[in-house]
């Protein structure tokens, strides 16, 4: 009874939890959704969004920008997780670093970067014109497809490489022995196989593409998404009414939600299980076909890493206000450091404060989804997932609908931020800490309750020091995302509670791309270290970071 009456109280506690901080959040963008500016209850903002071609562009072009991020992540991803899971390519394991910095590289800086590579006063584009080979600028929708296509091709990569890697090779041998050529072993039985990985990578694509506020505004020049449009009428109403931003992240989160349906939906249609031996040894190819794979596997790798070598580089530059000159420089970091430290210092702090929350509640939580398997502790683990699929921006919005006004007001304070953080990436822990224990017997825990432990002293005395490097691995990779954290915080910060993020957003917008890039490389270099840390706690998994 004691160890029932624990747990229930987690579990209560818990629920409580996720009533406080995201459905009552949400509750309130949909209760003021339905509010016009007067205060009264009505549908108005609804059938104005339905009514105005404004948001009707808005609305298609999230639809592009995700479909069209989607097919471009899908593509890169799988042509360099099959190249490399299935053929021998020299330093394999550099260009999983290379799809690991183009994944935790800093948000807005990515575009910035290929603004510097291919704007419309880019250097390479400038270099391409000197030899007489005119190239448009990247602005518009095409830049956005880009940009979209290098920065979330890793979490297909890194999810289907490993369930190419195994694929039992027994299937695809007996494939081989009835006749089937290479292209329909592949379509036939090795897609079959790794779909699961191939639509949960896709997903992830598809939730970020349409949830990225940066990049369209950086690279839209006009084309506007629901998430600008959202961060506009926010801008414009803030002090007043809120009702038509929070319709329009009403209408973000039917989509990702309706999306996530249909990928479980989809995955679970048609499932084929393997037994995880004989696996698929790789093939060392000869001639023009090794140098086509090893030439698709770099250049993807470099290209999706090109924003932060670029950012690295220019961060060195010499600078004279905003403009670069000739030679090498520390002007950048000097500024950081005398000018901007305290914007160093909120991110530090905010993001470890909201990783402590997370590693101990998460541990909790995750210990309750693996060992108290139960309809209840389902559908706990199924509401973890919108938090994790929810636009920042939308999660920003909620908090300044719902902390506003009321008995508790946060707005304009830093925990209202830490708060947003720790919502948004506690899944992660939930995650790790969850998968971590799934690996372990229940039996240990239990002995000791036989011999007099209490339920908590058991968890506290046996369990939590064997998940605790996963526990550890988790907290690192929820600071990687807390301290690159930027849609949430740009909706939620004063002057005083600026975080990195945000500095080097309007760094950007102010042409000061030295300073953006330095204070980049800072972030890089953090959120390397916590990866690097996990890595090392976890055994390399990659597939982790997702």
């Amino acid at each position: 009874m004691t160890r029932l009456d624990f747990w229930t109280l987690v579990m209560a506690l818990t629920w409580a939890l996720l009533i406080a901080l995201l459905f009552a959040p949400v509750g309130s963008i949909l209760v003021s959704s339905v509010y016009d500016h007067a205060g009264k209850l009505t549908l108005d903002n609804y059938r104005e969004f339905l009514s105005q071609a404004r948001f009707h562009r808005a609305f298609v072009n999230t639809l592009v920008v995700g479909f069209g991020g989607l097919a471009g992540a899908l593509l890169l991803g799988s042509v360099m997780a099959f190249c490399v899971s299935r053929f021998v390519i020299a330093g394999s394991r550099a260009v999983s670093i290379l799809a690991i910095l183009a994944l935790v590289s800093p948000p807005f800086i990515g575009a910035y970067s290929w603004i510097v590579l291919f704007g419309a006063g880019g250097v390479v584009r400038g270099a391409l014109n000197a030899i007489g080979i005119d190239t448009p600028p990247i602005y518009g929708l095409g830049g956005i497809l880009t940009v979209f296509a290098f920065k979330f091709y890793p979490y297909v990569y890194l999810m289907v490489s490993g369930a190419l890697a195994n694929v039992n090779r027994s299937l695809e041998e007996a494939a081989e022995g009835l006749g089937l050529t290479p292209w329909q072993r592949t379509l036939k039985v090795s897609l079959p196989m790794v779909f699961p990985a191939l639509s949960a990578g896709g997903l992830l694509a598809f939730v970020h593409a349409i949830a990225d506020f940066g990049t369209p505004q950086l690279l839209g020049r006009g084309f506007n998404v629901l998430a600008t449009e959202a961060y506009a009428l926010y801008s414009a109403e803030i002090g007043s009414n809120l009702s038509m931003a929070t319709t329009i992240s009403v209408i973000l989160i039917a989509m990702s939600m309706i999306f996530v349906a249909l990928q479980r939906y989809m995955s679970r249609r048609n499932v084929y299980h393997g037994n995880m031996i004989h696996k698929p040894a790789k093939i060392r190819l000869r001639g023009w076909r090794n140098a086509l794979a090893h030439a698709a596997v770099y250049a993807i790798g470099i290209a999706g890493a090109l924003p932060v070598i670029i950012s690295v580089i220019f961060s060195f530059r010499r600078t004279s206000g905003p403009v670069f000159q000739p030679g090498v420089s520390l002007q950048s970091y000097e500024r950081i450091l005398f000018n901007l430290a305290d914007v160093v210092r909120n991110s530090l702090s905010f993001s470890l404060a909201a990783v402590a929350l997370i590693i101990v509640t998460g541990t909790l939580i995750g210990v309750l989804v693996a060992r108290r398997t139960s309809v209840n502790t389902s559908l706990l683990d199924g509401a973890f997932m919108i938090p994790y699929v929810m636009p920042g921006i939308v999660i920003g919005i909620a908090y300044i609908a719902a902390f506003n006004s009321g008995p508790i007001v946060l707005t304009g304070t830093a925990a209202i931020i830490v708060l947003s953080i720790f919502i948004r990436r506690l899944p992660y822990a939930v995650r790790t800490t969850s998968a971590t224990l799934r690996q372990l017997s229940p039996s240990l825990e239990e002995a000791a309750v036989s011999l007099g432990y209490s339920p908590l002293r058991a968890f506290l005395r046996v369990t939590v020091p064997l998940i605790m490097p996963g526990v550890i691995a988790g907290g690192m990779l929820s600071f990687v995302t807390a301290i690159n954290e930027l849609s949430s915080s740009l909706v939620l910060y004063v002057g005083s509670t600026m975080t990195m993020p945000v500095r080097i957003y309007l760094l950007i917008l102010d042409g000061d791309f030295g300073t953006a890039a330095a204070m980049s490389s800072i972030l890089l270099v953090l959120s390397g270290a916590a990866v690097y840390l996990a890595f090392h706690l976890m055994g390399r998994n990659e597939q982790a970071l997702l």
